[in-house]
């Protein structure tokens, strides 16, 4: 068969989504953070976006001269809130959408780290040299302003705190080398975790070098440090407190019979009775099995809700947003109006294309508010026996369920749910929490929430006694009297993702403690 090159004419359907409605759909999946830094941006980039702080009633005349008759502005208070009244099918906060088509007609997923990169890709701000030019010296700014945020201390790292060390208890460069590349390998948990022999022959040094220099970085504060595993970082403290002696060595060799309780074979190898091991304990129990976790480390970031949830005096439920995490920005019509009547097209053109770039992301800011509102409205009417009566009540729910009640794509509802919070009068929940697997009912009636059953087993547990541990078999039998149909495996699945040990472990456990 012979090749050559034609020219073919094909048609055929796709979806084709602009790059305003691709800005929408990411503003969706972002999180209240992710979107105040992307707000941001937006407002470095474009010059007639202006932040406004509270509602439009509570700005200034000049403020709310400004914008004119025309003026955009995406505000909280647009969105409301909604009233549930649970006994019937009130209707759910809903507006029709002002943007060209909506998220129901998007099938295609993106993934939020997609948005993070195009955002931080336009993003400017300085980089290299220009930082360096742009920040200045002396605690001051680039204008020759004195800067207070430059004279800020950080606190201070793990590996900051033994760098200092090193450098005062090694002289030679050569071991202080080493010691510095053995500090790069240390974890956050306190402990080394490269092998010698590859480190020796990575630095084209003898193994008996680097134990050395090994050796002395284990006499740094805190003590425990430094070591290449569990059982040297407690002998290390042991050692410090006078502690580690042989039977307390022999302990620590055989640290994984305690863990499994076998208390008896323990006592054999230790040679030691049960009062010598309970004493034993307690020592190695004062221990800091992590002693490089008091350092600084990555800031933890607070949850802040999405959504909030109040009881009525009704009985109903009021959903409503958060104002604090929506950021509110405003288009400057009369800015607009002023620098269009420059002469220069290609200023015009630069002010045209800015115009429509912030009327599209305050109308993006608002569709997400009330789209928001809506998927959490929804899962509060589907989990109200939850809200009222607790886990136990959870109901099995899925992305389908919600976006066919609602009208929405499963794809939308999946992006809404992506790391956004609700506050309940149980706690504050992810959204994505209230979607769990239904497992089937043995008496044929409604099926269960998997994340209710296992809290069941959970309390089942928590609950034995010391003389009658519960097997898995047990579990399942109890839990087919409460009409919860589920396998062996599926208990023994639910107990290892809850970090609870087998029947055996646990009675050894019990039977040690008594």
């Amino acid at each position: 068969m012979a090749l050559a090159p034609r020219l073919e004419m094909r048609q055929g359907q796709s979806l084709v989504m602009t790059p305003q409605l691709q800005q929408a759909i990411k503003l969706l999946q972002l999180s209240n953070i992710e979107l105040s830094e992307y707000v941001e941006q937006e407002l470095e980039r474009n010059p007639l976006l202006e932040a406004t702080a509270g509602d439009p009633a509570e700005r200034g005349p000049d403020e709310a001269d400004r914008g004119g008759d025309n003026e955009n502005v995406a505000d909280p208070a647009l969105s409301g809130e909604a009233d549930l009244k649970l006994t019937d099918d009130g209707p759910l906060p809903s507006r029709d959408g002002e943007l060209d088509t909506d998220y129901d007609n998007v099938y295609a997923d993106e993934s939020r780290s997609d948005a993070q990169n195009e955002a931080a890709a336009q993003a400017p701000g300085p980089t290299g040299s220009d930082w360096q030019n742009a920040k200045g010296g002396g605690g001051g700014t680039g204008d020759g302003e004195f800067s207070l945020e430059a004279t800020l201390a950080s606190e201070i790292t793990l590996s900051e705190h033994l760098t200092r060390q090193l450098h005062m208890a090694l002289r030679d460069p050569r071991e202080r080398m080493i010691g510095a590349y053995l500090i790069d390998q240390v974890n956050e948990s306190g402990y080394i975790i490269a092998d010698m022999v590859e480190v020796a022959e990575r630095l084209g040094t003898d193994v008996e070098d680097v134990t050395k220099v090994l050796a002395v970085l284990q006499t740094f504060d805190p003590v425990g440090i430094c070591a290449r595993n569990l059982r040297e970082c407690l002998a290390l403290q042991l050692a410090e407190r006078n502690r580690l002696d042989p039977v307390m060595a022999l302990f620590l060799d055989n640290l994984e019979l305690y863990a499994r309780r076998e208390i008896d074979q323990l006592m054999k190898i230790c040679g030691a009775d049960r009062e010598d091991i309970t004493e034993m304990l307690e020592d190695i129990r004062a221990c800091n099995p992590k002693p490089g976790a008091a350092f600084g480390g990555e800031t933890v970031v607070p949850i802040i809700p999405d959504v909030f949830i109040r009881q009525r005096s009704d009985g109903g439920w009021a959903v409503e947003l958060n104002s604090e995490t929506l950021p509110r920005v405003l288009v400057n019509q009369q800015y607009y109006s002023e620098v269009n009547q420059i002469g220069d097209p290609s200023a015009k053109a630069y002010l045209s294309e800015c115009l429509n770039n912030a009327n599209w992301l305050v109308k993006s800011l608002d569709q997400r508010a009330r789209t928001i509102l809506k998927v959490a409205s929804e899962i509060v009417r589907q989990q109200d026996n939850f809200l009222v009566n607790g886990i136990q009540y959870l109901r099995p729910l899925n992305l389908k369920t919600v976006a066919e009640a609602i009208s929405m794509h499963e794809s939308t509802v999946s992006r809404v749910t992506s790391n956004k919070y609700i506050a309940t009068p149980r706690g504050i929940f992810e959204l994505k929490y209230f979607f769990t697997s239904a497992i089937a009912s043995s008496e044929g009636g409604a099926s269960h929430s998997a994340e209710s059953v296992r809290h069941r087993i959970k309390d089942l547990i928590d609950q034995e006694l010391p003389n009658n541990v519960l097997s898995d078999d047990n579990i399942v039998d109890i839990l087919k009297q409460q009409g919860i149909d589920i396998a062996r495996r599926t208990v023994a699945k639910y107990r290892e993702a809850l970090h609870i040990p087998s029947s055996v472990q646990r009675r050894r456990e019990k039977k040690a403690y008594a």
